[in-house]
Parts: C-alpha cells; sequence; structure tokens
C-alpha cells in the first residue's frame, strides 16, 4: 500500500483544515486506515483510527470531539477534519493502513505514507 497526504498547511487556533491521504496499490477497502502526528521534539502519537468499514472509528482524548476521522473507498482515500485547531496541533500529520484496525489502535500499522505539516499558531 502506499498512502500520500496532503492538505497541510497554517491555519489560526480556531480554524478548521481537512487533511486527505490517497492510497494506491492494494484493495484500500480492506484495510484500516489512521492518521498520526509528531510535534516539533516529540514522539510521534495517535490521533485517530477507522476500520474498513468506515463504521468503527477511535479517538485520542487530546482531538476528541473536534477531528473527525472518515473514508471514501470510491476514491480510496481517508480523511481527517479538524476544526477548533489549537497551538498544540501544530504538528507533521502521517497517515497508516494495516489489514488489522487494531495495529492501528496500537500504533504499530504495517504501512506509513509521508507526512503534511499543520501549523495553527495563537
Amino acid at each position: 500500500v502506499q498512502l500520500q497526504a496532503s492538505g497541510g498547511g497554517l491555519v489560526q487556533a480556531g480554524g478548521s483544515l481537512r487533511l486527505s491521504c490517497a492510497a494506491s496499490g492494494r484493495t484500500f477497502s480492506g484495510y484500516a486506515m489512521g492518521w498520526f502526528r509528531q510535534a516539533p521534539g516529540k514522539e510521534r502519537e495517535f490521533v485517530a483510527a477507522i476500520n474498513w468499514s468506515g463504521v468503527i472509528r477511535y479517538y485520542s482524548d487530546s482531538v476528541k470531539g473536534r477531528f473527525t476521522i472518515s473514508r471514501d473507498s470510491t476514491q480510496n482515500t481517508v480523511y481527517l477534519q479538524m476544526n477548533s485547531l489549537k497551538p498544540e496541533d501544530t504538528a507533521v500529520y502521517f497517515c497508516s493502513a494495516d489489514r488489522e484496525y487494531n495495529q492501528v489502535v496500537l500504533s504499530h500499522p504495517n504501512y506509513w505514507g509521508q507526512g503534511t505539516l499543520v501549523t495553527s499558531p495563537a
């Protein structure tokens, strides 16, 4: 699976941004997908996951209620809608994929895309 993330940028705190991750190479619909992020000087952390059907979603406490993960199997794309952005959301965001949903939730997915930078100054 090849993953290509896009949509990062500079947004003032309180604003919104939508990230996209286009998948190719294998049957997208059979894979769980996830988003992670890495802030400067910090370790990469889990943000959100969605199972293969889109029915099951899971979020980190830090983004719950503000971010929404979704997928469009017709477009082989997973999205991360980010609302009410905070300065602490500033990070490089990575998308990921794995056959097993639990591997994404546990931060051990098999496939990673390149990152896209989100900056949300105060």
